[in-house]
C-alpha cells in the first residue's frame, strides 16, 4: 500500500512539476482594447470558460482603455498579442511596421455613430457634426478611424472636429448623457444602454449587423482579430496555435449558447448590475461574431479601401494588405479540430 503511495505521490510531483515548467513557458500576455466592450467578449470569454487553460496556455489579460493603448502595449513590449480591430495592421503597414491578425473574431466592426440626447435635436445628420465635439475610445483607436472615415465620406474636413477620448463603457455612456460631448463612436452594450434610456436615441451610422455594415463600407469589414507583430508570430508558432484554437473553441461555444448563458459566464463587474440589458446587448451582437475565424481577403481590402480613402499615408504606400493578415493557424486548427463550426 505504501508503495503505491509513494507512485501516486511521485506521479503527482511530476505532474506538478510539469505544469509549472509548462505554465512558465506557455504565458501569454494579452492587451484588450476595452474588456467591457461586447467587440471583445470572445476574448474574455475565452478565460472564463477555460479555453486558454486547455490549450496549455496562461493567458493574462491587460485591460485598457482603447485600441490604440493596447497596440502601445505590444509595441512597447509590456504585452504580447493584441486583442483589437484589424485595421489597425494596415494603418501601421504604412509607417512600415509588420503586423498580422491570425483569428478574427468579429465578422463586422460594430461600430456606432451616435447623438448625444441633449443635441438630438440639432445634429441630424454627419454633415452637422462640422466644429462638433465627438467622443471616440481613445485618440488612435478604431472608433477614431472610423469617425474621420464617416466624415470625409460625408465631405467634411477628417479634422474639422474636436476629438475627445471617452473609453467604450460607463464612461462614454455618462459623457453621452451630460452631455459633455455632442455625438460618439460607440459600441454595445454601451448604444443599447443610452437606446433604454432614450427612446429617441439618434444614431447617424451602425455597423452591428451585415446589412448595415455593406451600406456603410460596401462590404463585409471585419473588426476584433487577435493580431501581433510577424516577430512575435514567428517566434512563438505554438502559442499563436494555441491562441487561435482557443478562440475557435470559444466562437463554437458562443454559436451553441444563449445570449442568457453567455452572460451567465462573464465577469459580474463586466455584465454590470442590470443583466438584463447586458442580454439585450449581447443578442444585437451575436451575429457579429465569426463562426470561421477566418479573414474574409475582401473585407481585408475593404479596410485598405477605407483608409485609403480618409489617409494620405496608407494610400500612397502601396501596402501589400495580404500581409496584414494570416489564416495559416486557423485553417491548421480546423484540420486538427479546433473549428468554430
Amino acid at each position: 500500500m505504501n508503495k503505491t503511495i509513494a507512485k501516486i505521490a511521485a506521479s503527482l510531483a511530476a505532474l506538478l512539476f510539469a505544469g509549472s515548467f509548462a505554465h512558465a513557458q506557455t504565458k501569454v500576455t494579452i492587451a484588450v482594447g476595452g474588456g467591457a466592450c461586447l467587440c471583445y467578449l470572445p476574448t474574455v470569454l475565452a478565460k472564463e470558460i477555460g479555453a486558454y487553460d486547455k490549450a496549455g496556455l496562461n493567458v493574462e489579460l491587460v485591460d485598457l482603455k482603447g485600441g490604440s493603448d493596447a497596440l502601445k502595449a505590444v509595441l512597447g513590449g509590456s504585452a504580447d498579442v493584441v486583442s483589437g480591430y484589424f485595421d489597425h495592421t494596415v494603418n501601421l503597414a504604412a509607417k512600415k511596421q509588420e503586423m498580422q491578425s491570425f483569428v478574427v473574431y468579429d465578422r463586422y466592426p460594430g461600430l456606432v455613430l451616435v447623438v448625444s440626447p441633449s443635441h438630438t435635436a440639432e445634429i441630424k445628420s454627419i454633415k452637422d457634426l462640422a466644429g462638433k465635439k465627438v467622443g471616440v475610445s481613445a485618440p488612435g483607436s478604431s472608433t477614431d478611424f472610423f469617425l474621420k472615415y464617416q466624415l470625409k465620406k460625408n465631405g467634411l474636413d477628417p479634422n474639422g472636429v474636436s476629438v475627445i477620448g471617452v473609453g467604450l463603457g460607463a464612461t462614454a455612456v455618462a459623457a453621452m448623457q451630460q452631455g459633455q460631448i455632442d455625438a460618439a463612436v460607440m459600441l454595445d452594450p454601451a448604444v443599447t444602454i443610452l437606446q433604454a434610456a432614450h427612446a429617441d436615441l439618434r444614431i447617424l451610422s451602425d455597423t452591428r449587423t451585415e446589412h448595415d455594415t455593406r451600406a456603410v463600407f460596401g462590404g463585409d469589414y471585419p473588426g476584433g482579430a487577435l493580431y501581433s507583430t510577424t516577430s512575435w508570430i514567428k517566434a512563438h508558432p505554438k502559442e499563436t496555435q494555441a491562441l487561435t484554437g482557443a478562440i475557435l473553441q470559444t466562437l463554437a461555444w458562443i454559436h451553441g449558447h444563449s445570449a442568457e448563458e453567455i452572460a451567465d459566464k462573464m465577469p459580474a463587474a463586466i455584465v454590470g448590475k442590470d443583466k438584463a440589458q447586458y442580454v439585450a446587448a449581447l443578442k444585437n451582437t451575436l451575429p457579429m461574431y465569426s463562426q470561421t475565424g477566418l479573414m474574409d481577403p475582401k473585407g481585408a481590402e475593404a479596410v485598405l479601401a477605407v483608409f485609403s480613402t480618409s489617409s494620405p499615408d496608407v494610400a500612397k504606400a502601396n501596402i501589400d494588405v495580404t500581409r496584414t493578415y494570416t489564416n495559416a493557424f486557423v485553417e491548421q486548427a480546423t484540420k486538427t479540430g479546433g473549428t468554430a463550426k
